[in-house]
């Protein structure tokens, strides 16, 4: 399977880690969460977990509007980090898919 690291911090407060990853049918997941005090403080939990998941249609956009070629995946999760892998990838992803009509699911939990 297909996977990157988008982010990860390590702080006394909070732990943050980011992936992106193909699942066995060629979805594409982004897969989120941060653990910690700080979270705690904001959530009410110690923990918040965050996901996008990008059916085949809307890889496929994603391959053409990165202008890459449809059959190298670790090529595009490699093309999703360079744009997008800091802190705020979640919501800059999310952003990006809604601007050019990607359809995906979103899941959050905290």
């Amino acid at each position: 399977m297909d996977r990157i690291i988008l982010y990860e911090n390590e702080k006394p407060n909070i732990s943050i880690r980011m992936e992106m990853y193909f699942t066995e049918q060629g979805k594409l997941v982004f897969d989120g969460y941060d653990i910690g005090k700080s979270v705690s403080e904001f959530w009410g939990d110690s923990d918040y977990e965050y996901k996008y998941t990008i059916e085949q249609n809307g890889v496929a956009k994603l391959f053409h509007l990165f202008g890459l070629p449809n059959s190298d995946r670790a090529l595009l999760l490699r093309e999703i980090k360079k744009r997008f892998g800091e802190n705020d990838a979640y919501s800059k992803f999310g952003d990006f898919l809604r601007e050019n009509d990607i359809d995906f699911d979103s899941f959050t939990w905290a």
